[in-house]
């Protein structure tokens, strides 16, 4: 299967909104071609806005566009776009309700050669733990192209969180981007995988491998990671044995949580595959830092095995 860049996409996105909305502007701090902000720029100069290494200059400004009616896009790594504005988010654009769009790119472990400084771990469970903020978490290139759209739809605060590598290419390009959806990828009757961003590919693959042991697997897309369907969640899991939460984050404050409240009456046991309690590390790859972590469909695999 051929395989895109969310970030690609998501700047591509960005043009093709502002030609058919004026009021989009774009902000970046100093990570344009990072964060791909750079392909607007190049179309709309004038914009654009270069706030320099200012992340929280970057958000009051951003609300001060929302004030004007304009559709701010501020963009930055996942880590800086979340953890160094969080004031302004919080106390501005949050509490104010204000129509700000903000991208957390090369989220999770995806920043594999900068550390434990640049990989966004909690970025998620931050901005899910904010009262009116929407996290949207598409799996892939379309998924994140999509996004865009829905963002500039919803009225207020929305947080796009994007992989920096080229992820597999799982959902049709014409699919509308549907906030707060969950989408079933495959059918299963014996466990139920409810698989974020790029755990979701490893997701079908552990159903794959799961299905020629005679065990029957529902993979599930969870884009949204708030508003989380907790009345859908639940009713994907009846009848079923086990149920797994996967996702390239931190276990505290995203999807194992938001699974484990939708679950909280459910006697069916729950897992996850999930990053512990800890920071990420350097490495010479992202797929060396998900196999030292545990975000494998083999450890998928083993987890419902367990539990069933």
């Amino acid at each position: 299967m051929s395989k895109s860049n969310q970030r690609k996409a998501y700047g591509l996105a960005l043009v093709e909104l502002g030609k058919q909305n004026p009021n989009v502007v774009v902000l970046d701090a100093d990570l344009s071609k990072s964060t791909q902000g750079c392909l607007f720029e190049a179309e709309f100069p004038n914009r654009y806005f270069d706030m320099g290494i200012k992340e929280q200059d970057m958000m009051s400004t951003a609300a001060g566009f929302a004030c004007s009616e304009k559709i701010p896009f501020a963009n930055s790594f996942a880590m800086f776009a979340t953890g160094r504005p969080y004031d302004q988010i919080r106390q501005t654009i949050s509490i104010g309700k204000l129509n700000v769009k903000i991208c957390g790119s090369s989220a999770g472990l995806s920043d594999y050669a900068d550390g434990s400084t640049h990989q966004s771990v909690e970025d998620g469970a931050l901005m899910n733990l904010i009262p009116n903020m929407t996290v949207l978490t598409p799996v892939d290139a379309n998924e994140a192209a999509a996004a865009v759209f829905a963002a500039a739809e919803h009225q207020g605060p929305v947080y796009i969180r994007l992989c920096r590598n080229d992820v597999l290419d799982i959902t049709p390009k014409d699919q509308p981007f549907e906030i707060g959806k969950l989408r079933v990828l495959r059918e299963g009757t014996d466990c139920v995988i409810f698989a974020m961003g790029t755990m979701v590919e490893r997701a079908l693959e552990a159903a794959e491998t799961l299905e020629q042991d005679g065990i029957s697997v529902k993979a599930v897309n969870v884009s949204t990671l708030k508003p989380f369907d907790y009345a859908g969640a639940e009713a994907m899991t009846r009848g079923c044995k086990a149920v797994l939460a996967a996702e390239e984050a931190t276990f505290i404050g995203g999807l194992t949580g938001a699974l484990a409240t939708a679950l909280r009456k459910s006697a069916v046991p729950m897992d996850y595959v999930a990053i512990e309690d800890v920071f990420g590390q350097s490495a010479q790859n992202a797929e060396e830092l998900m196999d030292f972590y545990g975000l494998t469909a083999e450890n998928i695999v083993k987890k419902l095995k367990a539990m069933l």
